[in-house]
């Protein structure tokens, strides 16, 4: 919700309290022979139209004892002007009306909520589909979360897939939000799942999702006006491809994302990219041919988390960012990669008090021989 829409919709919640007050100070003033009732008696049909039943039942409660409170300051108890006009009897009936009419709303946006939640778990299973439990040598398990939505796909993209050149791996972050973020994940993940079974350089497979996002900005109409200043400033996104071979090592193309970690006999390792690259969308920025893929050990029994920069960017109260590979190393050892995820996932939850502010995915393997 943008920010002049947030101010008005919170003077919209204000204004059934702020007149009720305005018409105690009417009633307390010399110029309480005005008529305020009928006035008095709309609070609780605004506050309906804002807000849920208890702050609808709010506003009657006030309005009643503005009513009360003129009632005893006039002398007018008893009166037929108090019964009818005073409004004793217009709130009772507006308030339960408002009440019930707010009640209705609630459950219906609760309705279109869910609604909305099982489009967004349709749309993750094709869009970002669980990973195999076994490819070839290794052993997998995702897990990928939207921060502040309540829906499970965000601008947060993995996948894993076995091919003749080995188990190739895909993690990055989009740098925007919305459906502009969400159409970025689905076009470098089509690409990546293209790629990946025809070219053998696990560069040109990168190259593929960076041409194809350069495609789906370039084709008119493609984003919104709305979209279009956030895509211009945010339009890159950070990737990282990892290729698991016959040989007992890791193979990774780096392109702005955060380092995978390595367990390695209970330690954990950081395979720290010799040659930094920029994001995907930043190709200017890369001076001469880039560099071949990088190589790290990756021994039966060890492993691999890729991860986006939710995870080590979550902070609590503190703000303490969130220990990652100390975490990682104080899992027992034996939980299978789902379960190594569950932890994880449930300690980031524990530190970040159940306030993710990012995207959050991760993918583990475990190398098996």
């Amino acid at each position: 919700m943008g920010g002049h829409s947030q101010i008005l919709f919170t003077l919209a919640k204000c204004a059934p309290f702020a007149i009720a007050l305005g018409v105690l100070g009417v009633e307390l003033s010399p110029a309480h022979d005005l008529v305020t009732g009928p006035v008095l008696t709309t609070t609780p049909a605004l506050a309906a139209l804002t807000m849920g039943p208890v702050g609808t039942l709010s506003a009657a409660v006030l309005a009643a004892c503005v009513n009360a409170t003129s009632a005893t300051y006039n002398h007018s108890w008893g009166t037929q002007t108090q019964l009818i006009f005073g409004n004793f009897l217009g709130i009772i009936v507006v308030s339960v009306a408002s009440v019930i009419l707010s009640n209705a709303v609630r459950m219906r946006r609760q309705s279109e909520l869910d609604q909305v939640r099982k489009i967004a778990v349709a749309a993750q299973e094709v869009v970002l589909r669980p990973v195999p439990e076994l490819l070839g040598p290794v052993r997998a398990a995702s897990l990928c979360l939207a921060a502040g939505t309540g829906a499970q796909i965000g601008g947060d993209l993995y996948e894993a897939v076995q091919t003749r050149y080995g188990v190739r791996l895909i993690v990055g972050d989009v740098r925007g939000k919305g459906l502009s973020a969400i159409r970025a994940v689905a076009v470098t993940l089509g690409a990546f799942r293209e790629a990946v079974h025809y070219e053998a350089e696990l560069q040109e497979v990168m190259n593929h999702c960076a041409a194809a996002l350069r495609r789906e900005s370039a084709v008119p109409g493609t984003y919104s006006q709305a979209e279009l200043p956030e895509v211009l400033l945010e339009g890159f996104t950070t990737a990282l491809i990892a290729q698991v071979p016959g040989e007992q090592v890791v193979q990774l193309v780096n392109r702005g994302h955060p380092p995978p970690l390595v367990l390695h006999q209970g330690a954990i390792q950081t395979l720290m990219p010799s040659s930094p690259l920029p994001p995907l969308g930043l190709e200017d920025l890369v001076a001469g041919p880039p560099p071949k893929p990088e190589s790290h050990p990756f021994l039966p029994g060890d492993r691999l988390l890729l991860y986006t920069d939710g995870v080590i960017e979550a902070r609590n109260r503190d703000n303490d960012f969130f220990p990652l590979p100390e975490t990682m190393e104080h899992i027992p050892a034996g939980t299978s990669p789902q379960e190594f995820l569950d932890e994880l996932h449930r300690a980031l939850i524990r530190h970040a008090e159940g306030r993710l502010t990012d995207d959050v995915a991760m993918i583990l393997i475990d190398r098996l021989a």
